[in-house]
């Protein structure tokens, strides 16, 4: 028997992760075509009727960018403190933030509706609701990604280069959509009984959009508030992401092992808190 082995036999907690780990990877295997089918109808639908369609994927974070770089770098005349502090570098450093917390707001957001608004899935008897929620990390992906192209050609245009960091994006975003999946699984299912949650939902990503360091600089936070500043895994994620995307640094590999570890643990939570509430769904909706 390997230590491995003895170790998981003698730790319950280890061994039960690991199970519940093995049914999600089962789960995601036998429905990935369905899954990939769910996320291509959740971005028609949101753009289904409109003149632009599809293009204002494109049009809506280049007209936010304009009016964040304007009201802060203008009529505030915030700073970054780097060495090149111009308009256009300030709206990049803002940019990195923003499309960040686009993507997990738009999961978190969307997530206590989910059941409510699919409630023809409830009633299949075969349907694995479970997959809902990577639906909507699909298509807020999508978007992330259309913003993210966004942000290269203005890194390029600026800087005539794109660093080869860029390789560890999908490492650093990695806890963040861990994380986003385990809590869209509570949320969803908690959505259904309480239908308060969403409107506070709403207001917490609000309040978290400030709370983050998506306007200003860590630097710019007193001392003895840092700590605090950093209790928000989503610091973390944002000062990585300009790390690698505009100064050409590694990410926080001291944050990356607890985060991987921690965000794990919350989508497994998350998927046990959903498989175990499901059943009661048909008999509230």
């Amino acid at each position: 028997m390997s230590k491995q082995d003895v170790f998981l036999k003698s730790n319950p907690l280890m061994r039960n992760l690991k199970l519940q780990i093995k049914k999600l990877a089962s789960l995601l295997k036998l429905n990935k075509l369905l899954i990939y089918q769910l996320i291509k109808r959740e971005i028609a639908v949101r753009y289904r009727g409109s003149k632009l369609g599809m293009l204002w994927s494109f049009l809506t974070p280049i007209l936010m960018l304009v009016i964040y770089t304007f009201v802060f770098s203008i009529v505030f005349k915030a700073r970054w403190g780097t060495s090149n502090d111009n308009n256009i570098e300030f709206a990049l450093i803002l940019f990195c933030g923003i499309s960040v917390f686009n993507l997990f707001s738009e999961i978190i957001i969307q997530s206590p509706r989910l059941i409510i608004g699919n409630v023809n899935y409830v009633k299949k008897v075969l349907f694995p609701l479970e997959i809902l929620p990577l639906t909507l990390i699909g298509s807020a992906l999508f978007h992330y990604v259309i913003q993210l192209l966004i942000l290269l050609l203005g890194i390029l245009f600026t800087y005539s280069t794109i660093h080869w960091t860029i390789i560890f994006l999908p490492l650093v975003l990695l806890p963040l959509l861990l994380v986003a999946l385990g809590l869209s699984w509570f949320l969803a299912s908690l959505g259904v009984f309480i239908r308060d949650i969403g409107h506070i939902i709403t207001l917490f990503m609000q309040g978290l959009m400030f709370l983050s360091p998506i306007f200003y600089p860590v630097s710019s936070v007193p001392e003895k508030f840092r700590a605090l500043l950093f209790l928000n895994p989503m610091s973390y994620v944002v000062e990585d992401i300009r790390k690698i995307l505009i100064w050409g640094q590694m990410p926080d590999w001291s944050f990356m092992g607890t985060s991987l570890l921690l965000s794990t643990v919350m989508v497994v939570l998350g998927y046990i808190w959903f498989v175990k509430t499901k059943g009661g769904f048909a008999d509230v909706l």
